[in-house]
């Protein structure tokens, strides 16, 4: 703020002293207002950035999350499908056997009914020896990485791998729900 003296007594030294005061005060007001919003602006960028990161960071976060999820479930799949091919070819063996030999006691026309049920009593105990002490497992396991390789498609999910943003979707309509809900339960 400049002021011109008022009286004719001040004298010019004095008029040069309060006109620097006046100028510098001006100046140093106006420099520090325009520091703070260079730093406040500044930091807002800065927080933008940061929050701008972590939205990303998060978002990776979450697809590797589930990938992760979705490599152990495919995986695990596989190593049911494995299973269960194993069992299949296990129980068509007994099938087989049983019934060859069902057919040749109707030819001999002897009644084979103390023997047969030795017959899949022997499969089951075979079976759970090789479950036990076998290879098994290990041939489970080979299956499993076979369908793994060979046939993925057999295990992929429907509608492919859930996406960050259908998640998101979700969470927020099931939060408007709750929200619409609970206003529906305010008015009755």
């Amino acid at each position: 703020m400049f002021t011109w003296p008022l009286d004719n007594k001040q004298t010019s030294d004095q008029h040069f002293l309060q006109s620097t005061h006046n100028l510098l005060c001006c100046c140093l007001t106006s420099n520090s207002v325009k520091m703070g919003m260079f730093i406040s602006k500044t930091m807002d960028d800065n927080m933008k950035k940061q929050q701008e990161f972590m939205v990303q960071n998060q978002i990776v976060m979450m697809e590797r999350q589930i990938q992760m999820q979705n490599q152990m479930r495919e995986r695990q799949m596989a190593m049911q499908l494995g299973r269960s091919r194993d069992l299949f070819l296990w129980y068509s063996s007994f099938y087989t056997v049983t019934f060859v030999g069902l057919l040749a006691g109707y030819r001999k026309k002897k009644s084979p009914g103390m023997i047969v049920p030795l017959v899949p009593l022997t499969f089951i105990l075979a079976y759970q020896y090789d479950m036990s002490y076998g290879s098994k497992m290990h041939r489970i396991r080979a299956e499993a990485d076979r369908i793994l390789d060979m046939e993925a498609n057999l295990i992929d999910l429907p509608h492919g791998l859930p996406a960050f943003s259908a998640i998101e979707a979700a969470r927020l309509k099931q939060k408007d729900d709750e929200r619409l809900g609970q206003s529906h339960d305010l008015f009755l």
